[in-house]
């Protein structure tokens, strides 16, 4: 009994060792992807990019991100996840440090590309993880944890790359991001020896068809709820740094402390929200209905926080439109996942989260693109801001309306 007692404790000790690496794997991947966002204000100057070439930069991230995430959830439900996950992290750090060498808009574009093909394996990864090693009443805080590690990655990125864009310019800002990202492959390749041990030894199963899930029309709902979540939250990602400095003229160093604070807030949030979803799961409310309350109540914190951002004039006031904005992305992030893990359960979790997720990034392909075209040809940040406020309350409708029962689908 005590071998046993003592196995199970070391597997917990692994498993929650696994859910902190994948947890600061998306803070660094959200460090990586928001850099670009921070280097705007020097880089675009630099390059001679106009907002629409700045946005098509941008976007390119998400040509490749979007499509490979179908492709990359069937790995993780045919293949070792833990060997892709190391895999993708290489690529996405080596294509973060060698964007601090880009001479031009066309480069920007390539190495923009490549990072999407690295971070493809972060959700379906993190998803199918999450799905075979946890139980029900830990799935809010292990999805709360990636959630917060969404906002405490643009934190991090704005402060350090803020004080970095302040001192030395923006190229250091991608060599320094770059190299602490290839640094967690270490730690990830000794924590998860012991599960690819285990996955080695297991018999390979058929491959599992997208069939299936593809004839699921609240596969295809949760898509479009997931690109409606996405906008608000990418749009504050890419373009706020560069409204805050460029259109209301803060300095750097407001701009710095503005969006820091909205993305500590969005963290602080998701984990609050998450351990309290769970202990609510716990004494026994239905965790399907709660998902979808929590999930209406970020929508709509975040349209009303991103309308509230164009039109206050004071900073005070304007932070605290970011901050409730950042809050509603939090209870989106958490939520979102959590509910496609119980649509699909542990066996189709990757490849359902991999479609979830590459629908849901559409989002990240227009978005940019939409954006600066509304700012070069309309002349003013004012519609963008409204643009993503109607889509965040769009999907607060939808949820509210639309979604059917959250329970476990036969798949």
């Amino acid at each position: 009994m005590a071998t046993l007692a003592a196995g199970r404790r070391a597997g917990s000790t692994r498993v929650t060792w696994i859910v902190i690496l994948v947890a600061l794997s998306v803070l660094l991947n959200y460090v990586d992807r928001g850099a670009v966002g921070i280097a705007a204000p020097l880089m675009k100057k630099e390059l001679g990019l106009s907002a629409t070439g700045f946005g098509i930069a941008v976007s390119a991230f998400f040509w490749v991100y979007a499509a490979l995430c179908l492709l990359v959830g069937w790995l993780c439900d045919r293949f070792c996840v833990y060997r892709l996950f190391a895999v993708g992290v290489a690529v996405w750090a080596l294509s973060t440090l060698l964007t601090g060498f880009i001479g031009g808009l066309m480069s920007l574009i390539v190495l923009r590309l490549f990072l999407g093909f690295g971070e493809s394996i972060a959700f379906p990864g993190a998803s199918k993880i999450f799905a075979a090693e946890l139980p029900a009443h830990h799935r809010g805080t292990a999805n709360a944890s990636v959630a917060a590690a969404m906002a405490f990655g643009p934190a991090v990125g704005s402060l350090a790359g803020g004080l970095i864009l302040g001192d030395w310019g923006w190229r250091p800002i991608f060599w320094v991001f770059g190299a602490a990202t290839l640094l967690w492959i270490v730690p990830w390749w000794v924590a998860s020896r012991p599960l690819r041990a285990e996955r080695a030894a297991m018999p390979v199963a058929a491959p599992p068809s997208f069939a299936p899930l593809l004839r699921i029309p609240t596969l295809w709902l949760m898509g479009l709820l997931h690109t409606l979540m996405n906008y608000g939250t990418y749009f504050l990602l890419t373009w706020l740094p560069l409204y805050l400095v460029n259109t209301r003229g803060f300095t750097i160093p407001q701009m710095t402390l503005v969006t820091t604070l909205g993305f500590t807030v969005q963290g602080v949030s998701a984990l609050l929200c998450g351990r309290l979803s769970d202990m609510a799961v716990v004494r026994g409310v239905a965790e399907g209905p709660l998902r979808r309350r929590l999930i209406i109540f970020g929508h709509v914190a975040q349209g009303v926080g991103i309308a509230g951002i164009a039109f206050e004039p004071s900073l005070p006031l304007l932070a605290a439109c970011v901050a409730l904005a950042c809050c509603g992305s939090a209870f989106l992030a958490t939520n979102v996942f959590a509910v496609g893990q119980i649509f699909s359960g542990p066996r189709r979790a990757g490849g359902w989260i991999g479609v979830q997720n590459a629908l849901g990034n559409v989002s990240g392909i227009v978005g940019p693109i939409i954006t600066g075209l509304i700012i070069d040809h309309l002349g003013s940040y004012a519609y963008a801001f409204a643009t993503a406020a109607a889509l965040a309350l769009l999907g607060a409708l939808i949820w509210w309306k639309a979604m059917p029962e959250i329970r476990l689908l036969n798949i």
